[in-house]
């Protein structure tokens, strides 16, 4: 998983002038946007290392840089079993 989000990661500095999630989502062909309209908010879906993880982000665009707050990484399995506006791994 580590491999994965290392070329993630390096894919990332491709995607420097994004000023909004459409624009991200386009620089990224493996990628949705999801939005829930009941909670307000959206979130990036990535699909990393050959579609064998996914990576679900929060994102904050700044003038000067965009801001990903990695919520959840796992298999396919792993991500069918949360709620994607929900799930936050790490807090």
């Amino acid at each position: 998983m580590l491999k994965a989000f290392e070329d993630f990661r390096r894919r990332l500095k491709f995607a420097e002038n994004c000023t909004n999630p459409q624009d991200l989502v386009l620089s990224f062909q493996n990628s949705d946007l999801i939005t829930c309209p009941k909670l307000k908010q959206s979130r990036i879906v990535f699909n990393v290392g050959n579609n064998k993880y996914r990576m679900i982000c929060g994102y904050l665009f700044k003038a000067t840089n965009t801001i990903l707050f990695l919520k959840f990484m796992g298999t396919h399995s792993e991500y069918n079993k949360v709620d994607s506006f929900k799930v936050d791994m790490f807090k």
